[in-house]
């Protein structure tokens, strides 16, 4: 029989031991090591009232705090007129500046988060009209699904329909998502989370790991050559 290895045993005349390793402080699950990639949160809402901004800032602050950067793109705030024109069938160097804007961050970014809420089963006006603008500038990177709404669903129905539209403009889609039914229950104006301490930001903390890791393989897939389209 192979006797086993006897434990190392340090001589008796030794002057200085070798200093134990320094302790590690684990990571909490919500605060993976930072991966310095760049998030475009994009957020559909035109009203006046609307209360998934409170999620838009949360995430962004989470997103950031991982140690990424991050830059939301609120329909809102640019408030692109109905499509006429995409971004892509204006000759190079003519689209409006507002458009070449736009689609530098797009193309900029490593990893999309989309947050939307529900009209009538369906995705916001606002979020599809500036989705719609734009087509390559959303190629080969994943995007991540974040749905919220005033009452008891949050926003599970336009989430189906916005994994169908992500995906047809060219991103890959993850499994997971985010749900927030009673949105203004769960944060304050500022994306300050309400309720148990931590709570979002475990819920949040898996699936941003997940985009996150797709983010990283599919960089490092652009960066060696030409794509498939």
């Amino acid at each position: 029989m192979d006797a086993s290895p006897s434990p190392t045993v340090q001589s008796a005349t030794a002057t200085h031991a070798a200093p134990p390793p320094p302790a590690q402080t684990p990571t909490p699950p919500h605060h993976a090591p930072p991966t310095g990639l760049h998030f475009v949160v994009v957020f559909g809402s035109m009203r006046r009232d609307r209360i998934g901004i409170r999620l838009v800032r949360f995430l962004a602050r989470q997103i950031e705090a991982r140690g990424n950067a991050c830059t939301i793109l609120d329909a809102m705030e640019e408030n692109l007129p109905l499509l006429d024109r995409m971004y892509k069938e204006y000759a190079r160097g003519t689209a409006p500046a507002q458009m070449e804007r736009i689609a530098e961050t797009l193309r900029r970014a490593d990893a999309f988060v989309v947050v939307g809420g529900e009209y009538n089963h369906s995705i916001q006006p606002g979020l599809s009209n500036l989705v719609d603008h734009f087509l390559e500038e959303w190629f080969w990177r994943p995007a991540g699904v974040a749905t919220y709404s005033a009452g008891s669903w949050g926003g599970t129905r336009a989430g189906v329909q916005l994994r169908s539209l992500l995906g047809e403009i060219g991103t890959a889609v993850v499994s997971g998502e985010v749900a927030v039914p009673r949105c203004q229950d769960a944060f304050e104006e500022d994306g300050s989370p309400k309720g148990h301490p931590g709570e979002w930001e475990r819920r949040v903390g898996r699936f941003l790991s997940e985009v996150e890791w797709y983010a990283r393989a599919m960089k490092a897939e652009r960066a060696k050559g030409p794509t498939p389209y």
